[in-house]
């Protein structure tokens, strides 16, 4: 894995990604933790993996806690940012980029709930602890982006409509963000190689992410996208606060 950000230039801050036991966001903390950031690795079920990743990141002279936390349940969520605070003191770097929605036997407003529901939630939780000149980025995908322009696969829309929705209920608290000198990103993917969203999509539609790989000409992999997501959170934030990656040809406007 080559540098993705600057050596040291992430010295002195602190970044807290959720989701990060494995997958893009376990890629993303150690890119941050590679900058020279203290992190927070959240996970929800997954003790042992993220225990691991901390290990091999305190290699790195850098303080790593693990966290687990439920960010559908307020309390816990809460509990984590406490956490935080007694460690670190405060937050420069928000990633929010946790989500779900195709698990099997999850009640009906599951997506919801943990898409938009919980992202505000973690973003609000969040807040007194972001400091001046810290930045939040939130990690979607081009399908779930797009979604009310470009059609997706019939598996994926109720997960596209609750991520989008996320989104939008995330962009609404953007003037309040900046008001408190807090730079809010949106990032968003086309399907990437090798995550859980699509294998599970690949599952139900045999096929699918040939299909995209062909339309696209290339698809990113899990730390080629995590390393856009990391640059997201210390580039300037864009005007109109997203950062496309991959093809876009195949979706309309927002």
């Amino acid at each position: 894995m080559s540098q993705t950000l600057p050596s040291g230039s992430l010295s002195g801050k602190t970044a807290l990604v959720t989701g990060s036991s494995r997958g893009i966001g376990a890629d993303t903390v150690r890119y941050f933790a590679e900058a020279g950031a203290n992190v927070v690795i959240n996970f929800r079920n997954k003790a042992p993996r993220a225990e691991k990743l901390a290990a091999q990141l305190r290699e790195l002279g850098v303080e790593a806690l693990v966290v687990g936390a439920d960010l559908t349940d307020p309390a816990s969520v809460q509990a984590m940012f406490d956490e935080v605070e007694r460690t670190f003191g405060g937050l420069d770097v928000l990633v929010l980029n946790a989500s779900g929605g195709m698990e099997s036997g999850m009640a009906e407003d599951y997506a919801l709930k943990l898409n938009r529901d919980a992202q505000v939630n973690v973003l609000e939780s969040a807040l007194p602890l972001l400091r001046d000149g810290s930045r939040v980025v939130f990690v979607t995908s081009h399908q779930a982006h797009f979604i009310r322009t470009t059609p997706t696969m019939p598996e994926y829309e109720p997960v596209a409509l609750s991520k989008r929705a996320g989104e939008d209920a995330l962009r609404e608290k953007i003037p309040a963000l900046e008001e408190r000198g807090v730079g809010f990103t949106v990032v968003s993917g086309d399907m990437i190689e090798g995550t859980i969203t699509a294998t599970l999509l690949e599952r139900a539609n045999p096929g699918a992410i040939a299909a995209r790989r062909e339309d696209a000409g290339k698809l990113y992999n899990v730390s080629e996208f995590a390393a856009e997501v990391a640059r997201a959170a210390v580039d300037p934030v864009p005007a109109d606060n997203t950062r496309l990656v991959g093809d876009t040809d195949s979706f309309g406007g927002e």
